[in-house]
């Protein structure tokens, strides 16, 4: 199975979030769960060159919790968590 594939398996990404993730060198949902969400978005911010919307921020940390073992949980809800001061904006 390929990376895209199975990363798609998870809640919130779709072919346009696996292709970032593959993009920053994760090859799978155990790879992922190894990483940290902020600074995939960080580093997905530098590569492209422009500041990504905070909702991918949300995705992503989203995929990460999930990958880690955590029940999957719909992306706005982390944006509702990121809006409310429960987890800092990405600087």
């Amino acid at each position: 199975m390929d990376a895209h594939t199975d990363l798609q398996k998870l809640m919130n990404v779709g072919p346009r979030i696996a292709e970032d993730f593959v993009a920053l060198g994760i090859t799978g949902i155990d790879d992922l769960a190894r990483r940290d969400a902020d600074d995939l978005f960080r580093e997905l911010c530098e590569r492209t060159g422009e500041r990504q919307d905070p909702c991918v921020l949300d995705t992503f940390r989203a995929a990460v919790d999930q990958a880690r073992g955590l029940p999957g949980r719909p992306w706005w809800l982390y944006s509702r968590e990121r809006k409310a001061g429960e987890r800092p904006p990405v600087k």
